[in-house]
Protein backbone atom coordinates (compact mmCIF):
# COMPACT_ATOMS: atom_id res chain seq x y z
CA UNK A 1 0.00 0.00 0.00
CA UNK A 2 0.92 3.56 -0.63
CA UNK A 3 -0.28 6.99 0.76
CA UNK A 4 -0.47 10.08 -0.97
CA UNK A 5 1.10 12.47 1.58
CA UNK A 6 4.39 10.06 1.94
CA UNK A 7 5.07 10.48 -1.54
CA UNK A 8 5.07 14.04 -1.66
CA UNK A 9 6.76 14.10 1.13
CA UNK A 10 9.79 12.53 0.26
CA UNK A 11 9.67 14.15 -2.80
CA UNK A 12 9.40 17.89 -1.31
CA UNK A 13 12.98 16.23 0.80
CA UNK A 14 14.27 15.27 -2.59
CA UNK A 15 13.58 18.32 -4.09
CA UNK A 16 15.84 20.32 -1.29
CA UNK A 17 18.46 18.47 -2.40
CA UNK A 18 18.47 17.99 -5.68
CA UNK A 19 16.52 21.14 -6.98
CA UNK A 20 18.47 22.33 -9.66
CA UNK A 21 19.22 18.78 -11.41
CA UNK A 22 15.39 18.29 -11.35
CA UNK A 23 14.40 21.34 -12.65
CA UNK A 24 17.13 20.90 -15.33
CA UNK A 25 16.02 17.34 -16.79
CA UNK A 26 12.31 18.83 -16.85
CA UNK A 27 13.41 21.65 -18.78
CA UNK A 28 15.57 19.86 -21.27
CA UNK A 29 12.92 17.20 -21.87
CA UNK A 30 10.03 19.96 -22.12
CA UNK A 31 12.16 21.58 -24.99
CA UNK A 32 13.11 18.24 -26.89
CA UNK A 33 10.34 16.46 -26.40
CA UNK A 34 6.05 16.85 -26.97
CA UNK A 35 5.78 16.42 -23.02
CA UNK A 36 5.13 19.52 -20.73
CA UNK A 37 3.64 21.52 -23.13
CA UNK A 38 1.72 24.12 -21.40
CA UNK A 39 5.67 24.53 -19.74
CA UNK A 40 6.27 26.09 -23.58
CA UNK A 41 3.57 28.54 -23.72
CA UNK A 42 6.01 31.33 -22.70
CA UNK A 43 8.12 30.89 -25.59
CA UNK A 44 5.65 29.70 -28.70
CA UNK A 45 2.47 31.93 -27.48
CA UNK A 46 1.94 34.30 -30.18
CA UNK A 47 -0.24 37.65 -29.55
CA UNK A 48 -2.62 37.85 -32.17
CA UNK A 49 -4.39 34.62 -33.95
CA UNK A 50 -2.90 36.12 -37.72
CA UNK A 51 -0.26 33.93 -39.34
CA UNK A 52 3.15 35.34 -38.03
CA UNK A 53 5.48 36.81 -40.80
CA UNK A 54 8.47 34.68 -40.28
CA UNK A 55 10.39 31.67 -41.87
CA UNK A 56 12.27 31.12 -38.61
CA UNK A 57 13.01 27.28 -37.71
CA UNK A 58 11.92 27.12 -34.20
CA UNK A 59 8.86 28.98 -35.20
CA UNK A 60 5.55 27.83 -36.70
CA UNK A 61 3.62 29.95 -39.13
CA UNK A 62 0.40 27.95 -38.46
CA UNK A 63 -0.76 27.86 -34.89
CA UNK A 64 -2.04 24.70 -34.26
CA UNK A 65 -5.31 27.04 -32.58
CA UNK A 66 -5.51 28.33 -35.97
CA UNK A 67 -5.75 24.25 -37.99
CA UNK A 68 -8.29 23.18 -35.37
CA UNK A 69 -10.57 26.50 -34.91
CA UNK A 70 -10.44 26.75 -38.78
CA UNK A 71 -11.45 23.05 -39.19
CA UNK A 72 -14.27 23.41 -36.18
CA UNK A 73 -15.16 27.10 -38.04
CA UNK A 74 -16.07 25.38 -41.43
CA UNK A 75 -17.96 22.71 -39.90
CA UNK A 76 -20.50 24.99 -37.49
CA UNK A 77 -20.45 27.23 -40.60
CA UNK A 78 -21.87 24.10 -42.75
CA UNK A 79 -23.90 23.79 -39.76
CA UNK A 80 -25.50 27.41 -39.69
CA UNK A 81 -23.70 27.61 -35.87
CA UNK A 82 -20.93 30.10 -36.73
CA UNK A 83 -22.14 32.54 -34.71
CA UNK A 84 -21.81 30.44 -31.56
CA UNK A 85 -18.47 29.88 -32.54
CA UNK A 86 -17.01 33.43 -32.15
CA UNK A 87 -15.32 36.28 -29.98
CA UNK A 88 -14.47 35.04 -26.72
CA UNK A 89 -15.49 31.22 -27.48
CA UNK A 90 -12.70 30.86 -30.10
CA UNK A 91 -10.32 32.92 -28.53
CA UNK A 92 -10.22 30.83 -25.17
CA UNK A 93 -10.53 27.83 -27.50
CA UNK A 94 -7.54 28.38 -29.07
CA UNK A 95 -5.62 29.46 -25.84
CA UNK A 96 -6.44 25.84 -24.96
CA UNK A 97 -4.78 24.09 -27.46
CA UNK A 98 -1.77 26.20 -28.17
CA UNK A 99 -1.59 25.78 -24.34
CA UNK A 100 -1.91 22.17 -24.43
CA UNK A 101 -0.50 20.84 -27.76
CA UNK A 102 3.03 20.91 -28.90
CA UNK A 103 4.27 21.71 -33.08
CA UNK A 104 6.32 18.46 -33.29
CA UNK A 105 3.57 16.05 -33.21
CA UNK A 106 1.76 13.44 -35.81
CA UNK A 107 -1.72 14.47 -35.08
CA UNK A 108 -0.30 18.40 -35.62
CA UNK A 109 1.76 17.48 -38.39
CA UNK A 110 -0.49 15.36 -40.23
CA UNK A 111 -2.89 18.32 -40.26
CA UNK A 112 -1.07 20.71 -40.96
CA UNK A 113 -0.37 18.42 -43.91
CA UNK A 114 -4.34 18.52 -45.11
CA UNK A 115 -4.14 22.39 -44.33
CA UNK A 116 -1.64 22.78 -46.79
CA UNK A 117 -3.03 20.08 -49.38
CA UNK A 118 -6.03 22.48 -49.66
CA UNK A 119 -4.78 25.75 -49.15
CA UNK A 120 -1.48 25.46 -51.18
CA UNK A 121 -1.29 24.55 -55.17
CA UNK A 122 -1.26 20.99 -55.91
CA UNK A 123 2.22 20.17 -57.29
CA UNK A 124 3.93 20.53 -53.79
CA UNK A 125 1.03 19.86 -51.32
CA UNK A 126 1.37 16.06 -51.23
CA UNK A 127 5.17 15.12 -51.12
CA UNK A 128 6.20 17.79 -49.16
CA UNK A 129 3.69 17.09 -46.21
CA UNK A 130 3.88 13.58 -46.52
CA UNK A 131 7.74 13.65 -46.04
CA UNK A 132 7.46 15.99 -42.76
CA UNK A 133 4.75 13.51 -41.40
CA UNK A 134 7.36 10.55 -42.07
CA UNK A 135 10.06 12.78 -40.20
CA UNK A 136 7.53 13.61 -37.38
CA UNK A 137 6.80 9.80 -36.68
CA UNK A 138 10.36 8.98 -36.59
CA UNK A 139 10.80 11.19 -34.45
CA UNK A 140 8.38 10.61 -32.10
CA UNK A 141 9.53 7.12 -32.02
CA UNK A 142 13.55 7.77 -31.86
CA UNK A 143 14.15 10.75 -30.02
CA UNK A 144 10.78 12.16 -28.04
CA UNK A 145 10.11 8.02 -26.83
CA UNK A 146 13.75 7.54 -26.02
CA UNK A 147 14.72 11.30 -23.82
CA UNK A 148 11.42 10.17 -21.79
CA UNK A 149 12.52 6.83 -20.90
CA UNK A 150 15.97 9.01 -20.16
CA UNK A 151 13.90 11.17 -17.95
CA UNK A 152 12.50 8.11 -15.80
CA UNK A 153 15.70 6.80 -15.62
CA UNK A 154 17.38 10.23 -13.87
CA UNK A 155 14.60 10.26 -11.65
CA UNK A 156 14.75 6.76 -10.49
CA UNK A 157 18.91 6.68 -10.32
CA UNK A 158 18.27 10.25 -8.27
CA UNK A 159 16.05 9.09 -5.67
CA UNK A 160 18.89 6.85 -4.02
CA UNK A 161 22.26 9.00 -6.07
CA UNK A 162 22.28 12.51 -5.60
CA UNK A 163 24.97 12.97 -8.24
CA UNK A 164 22.89 11.41 -10.53
CA UNK A 165 24.08 13.46 -14.23
CA UNK A 166 21.74 15.57 -16.63
CA UNK A 167 23.27 13.46 -19.07
CA UNK A 168 21.59 10.06 -18.02
CA UNK A 169 18.34 11.38 -19.74
CA UNK A 170 21.10 10.07 -23.03
CA UNK A 171 21.62 6.59 -21.37
CA UNK A 172 19.65 4.67 -23.78
CA UNK A 173 21.74 6.30 -27.15
CA UNK A 174 25.42 5.92 -25.22
CA UNK A 175 24.08 2.11 -24.32
CA UNK A 176 23.13 1.64 -28.06
CA UNK A 177 19.67 0.26 -26.93
CA UNK A 178 17.07 2.01 -29.03
CA UNK A 179 15.02 -0.43 -31.27
CA UNK A 180 13.26 -2.74 -28.29
CA UNK A 181 12.34 0.70 -26.28
CA UNK A 182 11.30 2.34 -29.07
CA UNK A 183 8.94 -0.57 -30.52
CA UNK A 184 7.52 -0.97 -27.02
CA UNK A 185 6.77 2.62 -26.72
CA UNK A 186 5.24 2.92 -30.63
CA UNK A 187 2.97 -0.38 -29.71
CA UNK A 188 1.71 1.81 -25.89
CA UNK A 189 1.40 5.07 -28.22
CA UNK A 190 -0.62 2.64 -30.68
CA UNK A 191 -2.65 0.93 -28.25
CA UNK A 192 -3.38 4.01 -26.13
CA UNK A 193 -4.44 5.44 -29.41
CA UNK A 194 -6.98 2.82 -30.12
CA UNK A 195 -8.72 2.51 -26.97
CA UNK A 196 -8.92 6.38 -26.88
CA UNK A 197 -11.50 6.33 -29.08
CA UNK A 198 -13.99 4.22 -26.65
CA UNK A 199 -13.38 7.04 -24.00
CA UNK A 200 -13.40 5.36 -21.02
CA UNK A 201 -11.20 2.73 -22.46
CA UNK A 202 -8.38 5.13 -22.67
CA UNK A 203 -8.82 6.52 -19.36
CA UNK A 204 -8.24 3.05 -17.95
CA UNK A 205 -5.50 2.29 -20.56
CA UNK A 206 -3.76 5.83 -19.72
CA UNK A 207 -2.83 4.16 -16.47
CA UNK A 208 -2.57 0.91 -16.87
CA UNK A 209 0.14 1.59 -19.47
CA UNK A 210 2.14 4.14 -17.28
CA UNK A 211 4.28 2.11 -15.73
CA UNK A 212 6.09 0.92 -19.23
CA UNK A 213 8.37 3.72 -19.47
CA UNK A 214 9.65 3.32 -16.03
CA UNK A 215 10.07 -0.50 -16.63
CA UNK A 216 11.80 0.51 -19.90
CA UNK A 217 14.28 2.24 -17.68
CA UNK A 218 14.98 -0.08 -15.50
CA UNK A 219 15.32 -3.04 -17.92
CA UNK A 220 15.85 -1.99 -21.66
CA UNK A 221 15.78 -5.11 -22.80
CA UNK A 222 12.84 -6.61 -21.59
CA UNK A 223 10.03 -7.90 -23.91
CA UNK A 224 7.06 -6.26 -25.05
CA UNK A 225 4.63 -8.77 -23.30
CA UNK A 226 6.59 -8.53 -19.92
CA UNK A 227 6.79 -5.03 -19.93
CA UNK A 228 3.13 -4.72 -20.55
CA UNK A 229 2.24 -7.33 -18.15
CA UNK A 230 3.98 -5.51 -15.42
CA UNK A 231 2.30 -2.44 -16.21
CA UNK A 232 -0.67 -3.95 -15.30
CA UNK A 233 0.26 -5.91 -12.71
CA UNK A 234 1.53 -3.01 -11.13
CA UNK A 235 -1.30 -0.61 -11.84
CA UNK A 236 -3.70 -3.53 -10.71
CA UNK A 237 -5.99 -1.76 -7.83
CA UNK A 238 -3.92 1.32 -7.90
CA UNK A 239 -5.38 3.06 -11.27
CA UNK A 240 -7.98 5.10 -8.89
CA UNK A 241 -5.18 5.96 -6.30
CA UNK A 242 -3.29 7.00 -9.09
CA UNK A 243 -5.72 9.03 -10.65
CA UNK A 244 -6.43 10.78 -7.33
CA UNK A 245 -2.73 11.77 -7.57
CA UNK A 246 -2.84 13.36 -10.82
CA UNK A 247 -6.40 15.01 -9.65
CA UNK A 248 -3.98 16.91 -6.33
CA UNK A 249 -1.96 17.92 -8.78
CA UNK A 250 -4.48 20.20 -10.75
CA UNK A 251 -4.31 23.35 -8.16
CA UNK A 252 -0.86 23.34 -8.81
CA UNK A 253 -1.22 23.22 -13.20
CA UNK A 254 -3.53 25.96 -13.10
CA UNK A 255 -1.68 27.92 -11.00
CA UNK A 256 0.84 27.47 -13.86
CA UNK A 257 -1.21 28.71 -16.74
CA UNK A 258 -2.08 31.97 -15.03
CA UNK A 259 2.19 32.55 -15.32
CA UNK A 260 2.13 30.75 -19.20
CA UNK A 261 4.14 27.55 -17.74
CA UNK A 262 6.47 29.42 -15.76
CA UNK A 263 5.54 27.87 -12.79
CA UNK A 264 6.04 24.55 -14.32
CA UNK A 265 9.72 25.15 -15.05
CA UNK A 266 10.55 26.65 -11.52
CA UNK A 267 8.62 23.49 -9.71
CA UNK A 268 5.49 21.86 -11.04
CA UNK A 269 7.05 19.47 -13.88
CA UNK A 270 10.38 18.50 -10.87
CA UNK A 271 7.67 17.66 -8.37
CA UNK A 272 5.19 15.56 -10.77
CA UNK A 273 7.87 14.22 -12.12
CA UNK A 274 9.93 13.08 -8.77
CA UNK A 275 6.34 11.67 -6.83
CA UNK A 276 5.44 9.32 -9.90
CA UNK A 277 9.13 8.01 -9.83
CA UNK A 278 8.74 7.54 -5.91
CA UNK A 279 5.50 5.90 -7.24
CA UNK A 280 7.03 3.68 -9.51
CA UNK A 281 9.91 2.91 -7.00
CA UNK A 282 6.97 1.85 -4.41
CA UNK A 283 5.07 -0.43 -6.08
CA UNK A 284 8.22 -2.18 -7.40
CA UNK A 285 9.59 -3.01 -4.22
CA UNK A 286 6.28 -4.58 -3.10
CA UNK A 287 6.19 -6.43 -6.95
CA UNK A 288 9.73 -7.65 -6.34
CA UNK A 289 9.40 -8.59 -2.17
CA UNK A 290 5.98 -10.21 -2.87
CA UNK A 291 7.72 -12.59 -5.64
CA UNK A 292 5.04 -12.11 -7.80
CA UNK A 293 4.78 -13.24 -11.52
CA UNK A 294 7.67 -12.06 -13.90
CA UNK A 295 9.60 -10.30 -11.00
CA UNK A 296 12.80 -11.14 -12.22
CA UNK A 297 12.58 -8.81 -14.99
CA UNK A 298 12.21 -5.87 -12.40
CA UNK A 299 15.79 -6.67 -12.00
CA UNK A 300 18.12 -3.57 -11.22
CA UNK A 301 18.50 -3.71 -7.35
CA UNK A 302 20.66 -1.03 -7.46
CA UNK A 303 18.15 1.57 -7.64
CA UNK A 304 17.09 0.51 -4.08
CA UNK A 305 20.10 -0.84 -2.81
CA UNK A 306 23.08 1.77 -2.32
CA UNK A 307 26.37 -0.46 -2.61
CA UNK A 308 29.00 0.49 0.08
CA UNK A 309 32.50 0.78 -1.07
CA UNK A 310 33.14 -2.50 0.19
CA UNK A 311 30.66 -4.36 -2.22
CA UNK A 312 32.13 -1.76 -4.99
CA UNK A 313 35.11 -3.09 -4.52
CA UNK A 314 34.52 -6.43 -4.35
CA UNK A 315 32.64 -5.72 -7.54
CA UNK A 316 34.96 -4.63 -9.03
CA UNK A 317 36.87 -7.50 -8.57
CA UNK A 318 34.84 -9.96 -9.51
CA UNK A 319 34.11 -7.82 -12.41
CA UNK A 320 36.11 -8.61 -16.08
CA UNK A 321 37.22 -5.10 -17.24
CA UNK A 322 37.79 -6.80 -20.80
CA UNK A 323 33.89 -6.93 -21.14
CA UNK A 324 32.97 -3.54 -20.77
CA UNK A 325 33.69 0.12 -20.75
CA UNK A 326 33.07 0.66 -17.24
CA UNK A 327 36.59 0.48 -15.28
CA UNK A 328 37.65 4.26 -14.77
CA UNK A 329 37.83 5.24 -11.22
CA UNK A 330 35.57 8.07 -12.21
CA UNK A 331 32.36 5.93 -12.23
CA UNK A 332 33.25 4.84 -8.58
CA UNK A 333 32.47 8.62 -7.44
CA UNK A 334 30.21 9.17 -4.28
CA UNK A 335 26.70 9.11 -5.02
CA UNK A 336 26.13 8.14 -8.41
CA UNK A 337 24.84 5.12 -9.56
CA UNK A 338 27.55 2.42 -10.37
CA UNK A 339 27.36 1.72 -14.16
CA UNK A 340 29.65 -0.84 -14.58
CA UNK A 341 26.99 -3.00 -12.70
CA UNK A 342 23.80 -2.25 -15.18
CA UNK A 343 22.90 -5.61 -16.03
CA UNK A 344 23.12 -3.58 -19.71
CA UNK A 345 26.35 -2.83 -21.15
CA UNK A 346 27.38 -0.97 -24.26
CA UNK A 347 28.81 -2.74 -27.07
CA UNK A 348 32.72 -2.02 -27.16
CA UNK A 349 32.47 -0.47 -30.45
CA UNK A 350 30.64 1.86 -28.73
CA UNK A 351 33.28 3.16 -26.65
CA UNK A 352 34.99 6.56 -27.02
CA UNK A 353 37.21 8.32 -24.90
CA UNK A 354 35.58 10.89 -23.09
CA UNK A 355 35.26 14.64 -24.47
CA UNK A 356 36.99 17.48 -23.62
CA UNK A 357 34.58 20.80 -24.11
CA UNK A 358 38.04 23.02 -22.69
CA UNK A 359 40.16 21.99 -25.55
CA UNK A 360 42.08 24.44 -27.51
CA UNK A 361 41.66 24.61 -30.96
CA UNK A 362 43.92 25.89 -34.07
CA UNK A 363 42.72 28.43 -36.39
CA UNK A 364 42.46 26.13 -39.20
CA UNK A 365 39.67 23.89 -36.80
CA UNK A 366 38.07 27.01 -35.81
CA UNK A 367 37.60 27.76 -39.75
CA UNK A 368 36.34 24.05 -39.97
CA UNK A 369 34.09 23.86 -37.26
CA UNK A 370 32.52 27.70 -38.92
CA UNK A 371 31.82 25.82 -42.07
CA UNK A 372 30.51 22.69 -39.98
CA UNK A 373 28.41 24.45 -37.94
CA UNK A 374 26.82 26.62 -40.85
CA UNK A 375 25.93 24.03 -43.02
CA UNK A 376 24.53 21.48 -39.95
CA UNK A 377 22.72 25.17 -39.27
CA UNK A 378 20.92 24.86 -42.73
CA UNK A 379 20.20 21.28 -43.28
CA UNK A 380 18.71 21.90 -39.50
CA UNK A 381 16.13 24.67 -40.43
CA UNK A 382 15.66 22.64 -43.33
CA UNK A 383 14.47 20.00 -41.23
CA UNK A 384 12.63 21.89 -39.07
CA UNK A 385 10.70 23.87 -40.63
CA UNK A 386 9.82 20.71 -43.30
CA UNK A 387 8.55 18.58 -39.69
CA UNK A 388 6.66 21.80 -38.74
CA UNK A 389 5.22 23.47 -41.56
CA UNK A 390 5.15 20.37 -44.10
CA UNK A 391 7.49 22.66 -47.03
CA UNK A 392 10.73 23.75 -47.53
CA UNK A 393 12.18 26.88 -46.24
CA UNK A 394 12.02 30.07 -49.02
CA UNK A 395 15.01 31.55 -47.38
CA UNK A 396 17.14 28.44 -46.52
CA UNK A 397 16.34 26.19 -49.91
CA UNK A 398 17.30 28.35 -52.83
CA UNK A 399 21.45 29.19 -52.00
CA UNK A 400 21.95 26.68 -49.35
CA UNK A 401 23.87 24.47 -47.53
CA UNK A 402 25.42 27.60 -45.36
CA UNK A 403 23.72 29.64 -42.94
CA UNK A 404 26.47 32.02 -41.72
CA UNK A 405 24.81 33.30 -38.75
CA UNK A 406 25.48 29.56 -37.35
CA UNK A 407 29.19 29.43 -37.91
CA UNK A 408 29.60 32.96 -36.65
CA UNK A 409 27.80 31.97 -33.41
CA UNK A 410 29.70 28.73 -32.78
CA UNK A 411 33.24 30.29 -32.99
CA UNK A 412 31.97 33.21 -30.26
CA UNK A 413 30.54 30.33 -28.13
CA UNK A 414 33.68 28.30 -28.16
CA UNK A 415 35.64 31.60 -27.56
CA UNK A 416 33.52 32.37 -24.63
CA UNK A 417 32.36 29.23 -22.93
CA UNK A 418 35.91 27.29 -23.09
CA UNK A 419 36.42 29.20 -19.50
CA UNK A 420 32.85 28.21 -18.35
CA UNK A 421 32.65 24.47 -19.48
CA UNK A 422 32.54 23.21 -16.04
CA UNK A 423 29.50 25.62 -15.76
CA UNK A 424 26.76 24.16 -18.05
CA UNK A 425 23.97 26.56 -16.47
CA UNK A 426 26.36 29.83 -16.99
CA UNK A 427 27.10 28.21 -20.52
CA UNK A 428 23.12 28.10 -21.32
CA UNK A 429 22.92 31.92 -20.30
CA UNK A 430 26.00 32.84 -22.33
CA UNK A 431 24.34 30.96 -25.25
CA UNK A 432 21.22 32.68 -25.21
CA UNK A 433 22.53 36.23 -24.69
CA UNK A 434 25.01 35.64 -27.69
CA UNK A 435 22.41 34.31 -30.03
CA UNK A 436 19.87 37.56 -28.86
CA UNK A 437 22.77 39.65 -29.60
CA UNK A 438 23.43 38.19 -33.52
CA UNK A 439 20.25 37.96 -34.44
CA UNK A 440 19.21 41.18 -33.24
CA UNK A 441 21.98 42.44 -35.38
CA UNK A 442 21.35 40.68 -38.16
CA UNK A 443 17.82 41.75 -38.20
CA UNK A 444 18.34 45.62 -37.66
CA UNK A 445 21.94 45.52 -40.33
CA UNK A 446 19.54 43.41 -43.09
CA UNK A 447 16.41 45.99 -42.47
CA UNK A 448 18.60 49.05 -42.98
CA UNK A 449 19.78 48.09 -46.56
CA UNK A 450 16.74 46.39 -47.66
CA UNK A 451 13.39 48.18 -45.99
CA UNK A 452 12.01 45.16 -44.98
CA UNK A 453 12.77 42.34 -42.07
CA UNK A 454 14.73 39.39 -42.39
CA UNK A 455 12.78 37.50 -40.03
CA UNK A 456 9.96 39.27 -37.77
CA UNK A 457 8.96 38.18 -34.87
CA UNK A 458 6.60 40.75 -34.02
CA UNK A 459 3.40 38.02 -33.22
CA UNK A 460 5.33 36.18 -30.36
CA UNK A 461 5.06 36.77 -26.77
CA UNK A 462 7.86 38.28 -25.33
CA UNK A 463 9.53 39.61 -28.42
CA UNK A 464 12.14 42.63 -28.37
CA UNK A 465 10.73 44.71 -31.41
CA UNK A 466 9.94 41.91 -33.45
CA UNK A 467 13.64 41.39 -34.37
CA UNK A 468 14.60 38.32 -31.36
CA UNK A 469 12.10 36.43 -29.35
CA UNK A 470 12.49 34.32 -26.16
CA UNK A 471 11.81 31.28 -27.70
CA UNK A 472 14.91 31.36 -30.35
CA UNK A 473 16.49 32.44 -28.02
CA UNK A 474 15.94 29.26 -25.87
CA UNK A 475 15.84 26.96 -28.59
CA UNK A 476 19.39 28.31 -30.02
CA UNK A 477 20.74 28.01 -26.14
CA UNK A 478 20.15 24.60 -26.12
CA UNK A 479 21.74 24.10 -29.33
CA UNK A 480 24.97 25.76 -28.44
CA UNK A 481 24.89 23.64 -25.19
CA UNK A 482 25.15 20.46 -27.89
CA UNK A 483 27.25 22.41 -29.82
CA UNK A 484 29.90 23.03 -27.03
CA UNK A 485 29.53 19.97 -25.35
CA UNK A 486 29.46 17.13 -27.79
CA UNK A 487 29.30 18.22 -31.46
CA UNK A 488 32.32 21.07 -31.84
CA UNK A 489 34.81 18.04 -29.77
CA UNK A 490 33.10 15.59 -32.28
CA UNK A 491 33.34 16.74 -34.69
CA UNK A 492 37.40 18.53 -34.14
CA UNK A 493 38.09 14.66 -33.68
CA UNK A 494 37.33 13.99 -37.08
CA UNK A 495 38.93 16.65 -38.79
CA UNK A 496 41.98 15.93 -36.40
CA UNK A 497 41.94 12.64 -37.97
CA UNK A 498 42.97 14.36 -41.47
CA UNK A 499 46.66 14.78 -42.51
CA UNK A 500 47.65 18.29 -41.83
CA UNK A 501 48.16 18.85 -45.68
CA UNK A 502 44.51 17.81 -46.06
CA UNK A 503 43.07 19.52 -43.35
CA UNK A 504 44.36 22.59 -45.50
CA UNK A 505 42.74 21.73 -48.63
CA UNK A 506 39.64 20.87 -46.67
CA UNK A 507 39.27 24.18 -44.98
CA UNK A 508 40.54 26.09 -48.23
CA UNK A 509 38.37 24.40 -50.50
CA UNK A 510 35.02 25.41 -47.84
CA UNK A 511 36.07 28.56 -48.03
CA UNK A 512 36.06 28.91 -51.93
CA UNK A 513 32.44 27.13 -52.12
CA UNK A 514 31.51 29.71 -49.56
CA UNK A 515 32.69 32.38 -51.53
CA UNK A 516 31.00 31.15 -54.15
CA UNK A 517 27.81 30.70 -52.19
CA UNK A 518 27.65 34.03 -50.99
CA UNK A 519 28.33 35.48 -54.47
CA UNK A 520 25.53 34.11 -55.60
CA UNK A 521 23.20 35.70 -53.13
CA UNK A 522 24.46 39.07 -53.52
CA UNK A 523 23.80 38.84 -57.17
CA UNK A 524 20.84 37.47 -56.84
CA UNK A 525 19.86 40.26 -53.89
CA UNK A 526 21.24 43.48 -56.35
CA UNK A 527 18.87 42.01 -59.07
Amino acid sequence: MWKRKVLKKKTRELLKLSYPRMIAVCFLIAMLTTSYSVSTTAFTLHTSSGQPETDAAFSVSIPNSELITDAIDTFLTNAHLSNWFSGSAEDILSSVIDMGSNTISVFFTALRAVYLFFAENFGTAVIFPAVSVLLVFLYQIFVNNILLIGEKRFFLENRNYRQTPISKIFFLYKLRCLRRPAWIMFCRSLFQGLWDLTIIGGFVKHYEYSMIPYILAENPKISRKDAFFLSRQLMHKNKWKFFKLDLSFLGWQILSVFTLGLLNFLYVNPYIAGCRAELYATLRRNYVLSRSARYEELSDSYLEHVPSEDELLISKALYDDSQGPYTKISYFAPEQYPVFLFSVQPPLKAVRSPLRADRKYDIYTYLFLFHAFSIFGWFLETAIHLMREGTLSQRTLPFGPWIPLYGLYGIIILLIARRLQKKPVAVFVVNAAVYSILEFAANFIYEQFTGTALRDYSEFFLNLDGRIYLGGSVAFALLGCAYVYYLAPRWSDCYMKLGRSKRIILSILLCILFAVNIGLRLSVFLS
